[in-house]
């Protein structure tokens, strides 16, 4: 059952377009990670300054692998850390995880 991951990130509003350029500069990292099937990222078209990372998981399993990855490791660090310099100052201020199964919908 496919599961879904929203990374609820918040971002302060000078600080997006450096958001969206970081996951634009790691973009297809995931794509070959066992189980993943997909991902978008939201960004706010009202007042909110959280922006969301939506992906999907074949399963909770596949999921679990992939954060205990050293690919997600590797990802997870800036730029300038992978090449070997000091890391990048964070965009945001907060961030959690929430968890979702498909109950429902169509094929649109």
């Amino acid at each position: 059952m496919t599961v879904i991951k929203i990374n609820a990130i918040t971002v302060p509003k000078d600080s997006g377009d450096e958001l969206a350029h970081r996951f634009a500069a790691r973009a297809g990292a995931v794509d070959g990670a066992e189980g993943f099937e997909g991902f978008e990222l939201l960004k706010p078209t009202d007042e909110r300054d959280q922006w969301l990372v939506l992906s999907r998981w074949r399963d909770e399993e596949t999921f679990q692998a992939w954060v205990a990855s050293p690919a997600f490791a590797h990802g997870h660090r800036s730029a300038s850390e992978r090449s070997g310099g000091e890391p990048a100052k964070p965009v945001s201020t907060h961030s959690e995880v929430w968890s979702y199964e498909v109950a429902g919908g169509s094929e649109g």
